[in-house]
């Protein structure tokens, strides 16, 4: 680069998701949005709950761009969270050193924010138990990043290879983090308090009549579509 870059580039105003949308999709699962979405929205696999027992959290995406082995941009995002935001850290999937530890963590508690998800590592577990705000990483390691940028924060970026923009919906529980882009953020909610009815009627059948097999199953099984060889 012939200019150097600006440390920092930042969008910090943007709506947030309001607490009546939010409270519509309480108790609903990472899978029941994904349903909802024709199955797609879940962060790489990889990124995971650090801290046992503390994986449910729902709020609004404020992403930031730290690059490798950097939390600068981290660090502002959670100086400039607003209570209810979930900040959303492209850190490159790099491994070998950590963007946030127990100090970040308490700093993005203090602010208010609902969870911490980073395309990157964590440190100082036993402070972050201690903190108890969800934070879910792609792993834990004492390794240390520097604070140099540059950085972008409040605006789009990629998390474990889903974009997301500030102001989607972000979601974490045992299975991992999904994304919701704001645009379908109504048509999503709309959806899954019947995924959720239709999920637990088959539930319940399955317990109740000790099913081994779904009717479509069936169904397929009896048809010329398949080939049985013996």
């Amino acid at each position: 680069m012939i200019d150097d870059p600006p440390l920092l580039t930042i969008k910090k105003n943007f709506e947030r998701i309001s607490a009546a949308k939010l409270k519509k999709l309480a108790g609903a699962q990472t899978g029941h949005l994904v349903d909802a979405m024709n199955g797609r929205g879940g962060v790489d696999k990889a990124i995971k709950a650090n801290i046992p027992g503390k994986e449910p959290f729902i709020g609004t995406a404020f992403p930031c761009e730290t690059g490798p082995s950097d939390n600068l941009a981290l660090t502002a995002a959670v100086a400039l969270a607003q209570p209810g935001d979930v900040i959303m850290s492209a850190s490159d999937g790099f491994d070998r050193t950590a963007v946030c530890g127990d100090i970040v963590a308490m700093l993005a508690k203090n602010a208010g924010c609902k969870a911490i998800v980073i395309d990157g590592m964590s440190r100082d577990l036993v402070g972050l138990i201690e903190v108890g705000l969800p934070v879910f990483s792609r792993g834990i390691t004492p390794n240390s990043c520097v604070k140099s940028g540059p950085g972008k924060v409040g605006l789009p970026a990629v998390v474990g290879g889903v974009q997301v923009c500030a102001g989607d919906l972000v979601m974490g529980d045992k299975d991992g983090v999904v994304v919701v882009p704001r645009g379908l953020l109504d048509e999503v909610i709309a959806k899954v308090d019947a995924i959720r009815k239709a999920e637990g009627t088959i539930i319940a059948r399955v317990k109740k009549e000790k099913l081994t097999r779904l009717s479509f199953i069936d169904g397929l099984l009896s048809s010329d579509k398949v080939h049985y060889v013996d």
